[in-house]
C-alpha cells in the first residue's frame, strides 16, 4: 500500500485521491436565487441523504481549489436560504454539465442549459422540469468548513416538498430503481450509470443473524476458489445444513461428480469448490454450503 499525509498533499493532488477513490457520488443539482431574483442553477457531488426523520439533505459547495472563490449556490444561500435539489438522471447529465460552465451570477443556467424552469409550491427558486426527482428544501445551517482553497461549505436542507415523476414509480408507488435511470460522479471526467447492468441486489440481515466467518470450517475458509464475498454469502446463514441434508443432496446432485473423481480427492475438493463458486454467483447459497459439505461426508 502507498500511504499519504493528507497535510503533505497539494491540494490538487488530494482532490484527486479523494474523489477517485470515493465513488459514484450522488449529483445534487442545485437550484438557487439571490436578493435579487437571479436563478441560479449547479450541479455538486459533495451530496447525500442524511436523515429521514426530519429529511435532511446536505450538499457542499466548495470553494475553487485554484483562487479560493466560492461558488454562486454558496453565496445564494446565504442571501435566500432555500433551494431546490434536483435529481440527474441520463437524461439530462449533457445538460447538467453544461450548466457548470462558469458563467457570470446574473446569467440564467436554466436558459443556458436548456431547462424548463417550474415554479416551486413552498420556496423562491425554480424546479428543473426535466428532473425526475425534485426536492423543495429550507436551508436550516450552512456549515463553513474553511477560507482556503478546496474547502467545502456543508448546506444542511430539510426538505419540505418532494416531486416525483408518475412514469419512474412501480406497482406499489415506490420509485423504481430500474425506471429513474440514475447517473454519479466518479473521478476526472467519468460518470457512472445506475442501468439494469450495472445493478445487483445485496439483501439486507435486518431480521436474520448470520454465523459469521469464525464459524466456517477450516477448508472452506481457506479455499484457493471462493472469495471474501463467497465466504460471507455462506457465513451469512443462521445454521449450517445438517448431515442428512448434505448425504441426500450428494446422492441426488453430486453423485456423478463423485463417480468421476473418487479417485483424486485433490481434484475433487477443487471441483466442488468451483461447483459452489457457481451456485453462489445464484445465489443458491444452502445448495453450495450442500456441495462444500459433502466433500468430508
Amino acid at each position: 500500500m502507498l500511504n499519504f499525509d493528507p497535510k503533505e498533499l497539494p491540494i490538487p493532488r488530494l482532490h484527486q485521491l479523494l474523489l477517485g477513490a470515493i465513488g459514484p457520488r450522488p449529483i445534487a443539482f442545485a437550484s438557487t436565487v439571490d436578493k435579487d431574483g437571479n436563478h441560479n442553477l449547479s450541479p455538486f457531488s459533495f451530496f447525500n441523504v442524511f436523515s429521514a426523520n426530519p429529511p435532511i439533505l446536505i450538499f457542499s459547495p466548495a470553494r475553487s481549489g485554484r483562487t479560493g472563490a466560492t461558488k454562486d449556490t454558496y453565496e445564494n444561500v446565504k442571501m435566500v436560504p432555500e433551494v431546490v435539489i434536483n435529481i440527474v438522471n441520463m437524461d439530462i447529465v449533457q445538460q447538467v454539465s453544461l450548466s457548470s460552465s462558469p458563467y457570470a451570477s446574473d446569467v440564467d443556467e436554466f436558459v443556458k442549459a436548456g431547462f424548463t424552469a417550474l415554479d416551486s409550491d413552498l420556496i423562491k427558486p425554480k424546479r428543473v422540469g426535466e428532473s425526475p426527482v425534485q426536492f423543495e428544501c429550507k436551508v436550516i445551517e450552512i456549515k463553513e468548513l474553511g477560507t482556503q482553497g478546496g474547502a467545502g461549505n456543508l448546506v444542511i436542507c430539510e426538505v419540505v416538498k418532494i416531486h416525483v415523476a408518475e412514469e419512474i414509480m412501480d406497482e406499489k408507488g415506490l420509485i423504481d430503481q430500474h425506471k429513474i435511470n440514475l447517473v454519479s460522479r466518479m473521478g476526472g471526467n467519468w460518470y457512472c450509470h445506475a442501468n439494469e447492468a450495472s445493478m445487483f441486489e445485496v439483501a439486507k440481515p435486518l431480521t436474520t443473524v448470520g454465523i459469521g466467518f469464525d464459524q466456517l470450517p477450516a477448508d472452506i475458509k481457506t479455499s484457493v476458489i471462493l472469495s471474501g464475498n463467497d465466504l460471507a454469502l455462506l457465513a451469512s446463514v443462521e445454521e449450517i445444513p445438517d448431515e442428512s441434508a448434505v448425504n441426500e443432496f450428494k446422492l441426488l446432485e453430486l453423485n456423478e461428480i463423485f463417480i468421476t473423481l473418487d479417485n483424486d480427492p485433490t481434484k475433487l475438493e477443487l471441483t466442488l469448490h468451483e461447483h459452489a463458486k457457481e451456485l453462489l454467483s445464484d445465489n443458491k447459497v444452502v445448495e453450495a454450503w450442500l456441495t462444500l459439505l459433502a466433500f468430508n461426508n
